[in-house]
């Protein structure tokens, strides 16, 4: 016999679920890679103790997010604990003047939130949680502020964290969910746990997903000034009608490769927890491989072969993303002459680069390409980076380098278009 989820034989029905607020559906707003917190990165005493790592503590953390909405929800990630992350609750709000990295809220913001009508979660080792619908408003290109309790804290010195936030948190012993603002907090400049928001949006709302390195996640770009290339490129699709509803979910962390594990998982492993398990993605931007080209070994044989392999993951992160219905954009790899680790006196590294880069170009491969390489390249010595966007080391950006990078990306991308007949076959 067929009975229904809400129908027992034993009682009355539960309460009827109350109809979602008018919308379609939900969408990335703002995500952090998940990684495994490495021990520099690890929160400082006291707030790790006899393996224990938070424990009686409150977390404040602030993000960007960049479409809006009037109901969110949050993702906790446990994806790399040693042990279950137990949190006793959440609270969200509006910082204080709206800013990034500050520990207080505006007063009468905060509004607590609830995981299957509770006040707080258990996540699984390995898993995540993501809480109920609620109520909410969050304007688009504005920052939101978290607040996080855990009474008893993680009881193992592997937790989950996004280590290059370029916003600042803080931690304070005891409960202060609900505090104005959290006087003597310790401030870090790391997200611990949160790994994405949500925003429930029209039909027309979608993302733009982007996988890649420290190039993304921003080094180079100013602490709690959201000034990385996606920030911006963000800013620029807010301010053009037919692309404001299109969010950017930075999934980039530095360090990464595409081909093998390091700092985080390696690009291919987490194409499907990044990108395809993301709600709303319909587009996606690879700009990842200088790591794998820049730590394999400096001779013609491995270089040959590391081009080979990053074209390779290439192909395959196509062809994923293409059976979900997913554009892929390929971004060329940019120039690192005369960086101190990545540069090689005989050019075999660079040689690689300008292969991976014709493939890109030329393969046809990916739905477009952007060329960042053209966009940011000295032109009077094309194997360095423009002067004027150069941090210093020679192969990340300053601030006006994220922005050229940003712009060099075509509006036109992002607008919302049928995917054509056929797609997805390869």
């Amino acid at each position: 016999m067929l009975v229904s989820g809400a129908q027992g034989a034993e009682g009355p029905a539960e309460e009827a679920t109350p109809a979602p607020p008018t919308g379609t559906h939900w969408v990335g707003t703002w995500t952090a890679m998940p990684q495994l917190t490495e021990p520099g990165n690890m929160p400082p005493a006291p707030f790790i103790q006899d393996g224990t790592v938070l424990a009686d503590s409150t977390l404040r953390q602030t993000v960007h997010v960049t479409v809006g909405g009037g109901h969110l929800r949050l993702r906790f990630s446990n994806a790399f604990g040693g042990a279950p992350l137990p949190i006793t609750g959440v609270f969200v709000a509006t910082p204080l003047d709206g800013r990034a990295g500050v520990s207080a809220i505006r007063p009468g913001t905060s509004r607590p939130v609830t995981f299957h009508g509770r006040a707080g979660a258990t996540v699984p080792t390995g898993a995540q949680v993501v809480s109920d619908p609620l109520d909410f408003h969050v304007p688009a290109g504005s920052n939101l502020t978290v607040t996080t309790y855990l009474a008893t804290g993680q009881r193992s010195t592997a937790i989950t964290s996004h280590p290059g936030s370029r916003t600042t948190s803080y931690l304070l012993r005891g409960n202060h969910l609900g505090a104005t603002d959290l006087a003597g907090a310790t401030p870090v400049d790391h997200w611990y746990f949160l790994s994405g928001v949500e925003v429930w949006s029209p039909a027309r709302t979608r993302a733009t997903a982007v996988l890649g390195d420290s190039l993304t996640d921003g080094r180079g770009s100013t602490t709690n000034h959201n000034d990385r290339w996606t920030d911006r490129l963000a800013t620029r699709l807010r301010a053009d009608r037919r692309t404001a509803d299109t969010a950017v979910l930075n999934q980039a962390a530095g360090g990464n490769r595409l081909l093998n594990d390091g700092l985080g998982p390696s690009g291919l492993s987490r194409v499907d927890r990044d990108v395809l398990a993301q709600p709303g993605v319909s587009s996606l931007i690879v700009f990842e491989g200088v790591n794998d080209i820049g730590t394999a070994p400096a001779t013609p044989e491995s270089q040959q072969e590391v081009a080979e392999r990053v074209i390779a993951a290439y192909d395959q992160i196509i062809m994923r993303a293409h059976a979900q219905g997913i554009r892929v954009y390929g971004a060329t790899l940019t120039p690192f002459g005369g960086n101190r680790d990545y540069d090689d006196p005989a050019g075999h590294r660079e040689a690689a680069r300008q292969r991976v880069n014709d493939w890109i170009r030329t393969s046809g491969r990916f739905d477009a390409v952007v060329d960042l390489d053209r966009a940011a390249r000295d032109p009077d010595r094309p194997g360095r980076l423009r002067p004027d966007l150069d941090v210093g080391d020679h192969l990340h950006f300053n601030p006006e380098g994220y922005r050229v990078l940003a712009d060099a990306f075509p509006l036109p991308l992002f607008l919302d278009r049928p995917l054509p007949p056929g797609f997805g076959y390869t």
